[in-house]
């Protein structure tokens, strides 16, 4: 598979560097490698991090340690609704163990698997900055605060009737 982006994105990819200065362009990383994640299928492969690294003049190693250090990049494909359940102190005091184990015994999935279908991705993260609403998690831009198994019942219901409305 060849990773390019369109004109416009490349556009887009000269005005991030553009806020950098000369010879700063490894300052645009973060921001290039969403945009990467966002523009090829949620996820950012070998091919796709060698030619972020290419655009911003980088050795591919340099793009590696940041994509495999932040937890908002995904190495591998994810399905189309990941939960990302936070599991520092806060949330692992207030049950984010216990909501991590019954979203696989709903899902059949542990952190870093996608179920069968391909609609869920299960994903564990250090803080997410929301200690005081814990356990919770991401989906997509959204928190998913204080859960409770009834909570996420319903979470895993409205994901699967947005995707049925989808299809």
């Amino acid at each position: 598979m060849s990773v390019e982006f369109s004109k416009e994105k490349l556009q887009e990819v000269q005005r991030i560097i553009g806020f950098y200065p000369d010879g700063k362009q490894k300052s645009a990383v973060i921001p290039v490698l969403h945009l990467a994640q966002q523009e090829f299928g949620g996820w950012l492969s070998s091919d796709t991090m060698d030619y972020v690294a290419s655009l911003l003049q980088l050795e591919p190693i340099e793009v590696y340690e940041v994509a495999t250090f932040y937890s908002m990049y995904n190495l591998k494909p994810v399905g189309k609704y990941l939960f990302e359940v936070c599991q520092t102190g806060p949330c692992m005091l207030n049950g984010s163990d216990d909501i991590i184990k019954y979203i696989y015994d709903k899902l059949g999935i542990r952190p870093g698997e996608t179920s069968g279908d391909g609609l869920f991705t299960l994903k564990t993260v250090e803080c997410l900055g929301a200690c005081g609403y814990a356990p919770m998690m991401q989906l997509g831009k959204n928190y998913r605060e204080h859960l409770t198994k009834e909570k996420v019942d319903a979470i895993i219901n409205e994901c699967r009737q947005n995707a049925a409305a989808k299809n």
